[in-house]
């Protein structure tokens, strides 16, 4: 048996000898082989540096894979899964708060409860700013209830997934990734396990409240199109009250001989339907603009060299 580690890294430099340790540590009186895929996403700092003379000086079986450029923590997390050779893949962030300790718990899990094809940590008590914790809160509510997959609130990428799974989630090679609803997407039986983040080890969280925000519509624009049919709805009832207003008008017009007032009204009913309408076109636009790129067959990352400890390089 083989485990394996994908380990997506973004400006680490403080944090990959750290957490290269504490699986030693944590690994030191396991049976079985293990590898730990760290991907080097187009740091700014001297994070690949540190990762290579770990991969000169460890006797670990370490693979290291060097963006050419920043494509995001979910190319990073797709390109780890693809390079993974063992029987169990476990995604895990390189700043701590993620414990290594606790993947072996993960382990124990699958290997006494054949049911289940995965393990996902998740967060009961979040420690996140009150902002970001209503904006999480509402994400989860909204996705819920307009699309198809389940999403578990609190559930993070932190993960241990069988081969099977694994393979299934590589089959779903599209360039927009949300790799939380692909997780739901493609099934298998996955078991919950509560855990409480730590703080970061060093450093500070890449993770903005514009880039949360940016990750959550990708999300939603991934999994449902929902918003479609709002603005089909929408169009459907603002042509409704248009034609009974017109109605009203001609009947108060011709028949009633009423003066209708014009330049206030008609400027107020003009901004509104073209304000809907830009709604709307910014919302097919979305869709369209990802389904173009999607028609390009671009790759989701691109390697700049890849580093195996235990081979020669690539």
């Amino acid at each position: 048996m083989k485990l394996s580690l994908v380990v997506p890294c973004y400006n680490e430099e403080e944090n990959v000898e750290l957490f290269f340790n504490e699986v030693v540590k944590s690994f030191k009186k396991v049976k079985f082989k293990y590898e730990i895929i760290f991907i080097n996403d187009g740091s700014k700092d001297k994070t690949i540096d540190k990762l290579k003379e770990l991969s000169k000086t460890s006797k670990e079986n370490i693979k290291v894979i060097n963006f050419s450029r920043n494509f995001g923590k979910e190319a990073g997390m797709y390109a780890g899964l693809k390079e993974a050779t063992g029987d169990y893949v476990s995604i895990i962030d390189a700043d701590l708060q993620q414990k290594p300790s606790l993947v072996l718990e993960m382990l124990d899990i699958l290997e006494k409860n054949l049911e289940y094809d995965s393990v996902a940590a998740y967060q009961e008590k979040r420690n996140d700013p009150f902002f970001k914790r209503i904006f999480s809160n509402l994400f989860y509510k909204l996705i819920n209830k307009i699309s198809d997959v389940e999403f578990v609130p609190g559930a993070s990428d932190f993960r241990l997934l069988k081969r099977n799974m694994v393979n299934a989630i590589l089959e779903m090679s599209e360039y927009y990734r949300f790799s939380k609803g692909i997780f739901s997407f493609v099934g298998f039986n996955t078991y919950y396990l509560p855990y409480v983040a730590d703080k970061r080890a060093r450093g500070e969280s890449k993770w903005s409240f514009w880039g949360l925000f940016k990750y959550a519509i990708e999300g939603i624009v991934a999994f449902t199109t929902t918003p479609l049919r709002i603005a089909t709805f929408l169009g459907i009832i603002i042509s409704g009250i248009s034609f009974i207003y017109l109605i009203i008008l001609v009947t108060q017009t011709l028949l009633l001989g009423i003066d209708v007032p014009g330049y206030a009204s008609t400027l107020s009913a003009v901004l509104l339907l073209g304000g809907i309408q830009l709604f709307a076109l910014g919302i097919i636009g979305e869709y369209l603009g990802r389904t173009y790129v999607e028609t390009k067959r671009r790759p989701i990352y691109i390697a700049k060299e890849v580093i195996d400890n235990k081979k020669k390089t690539k």
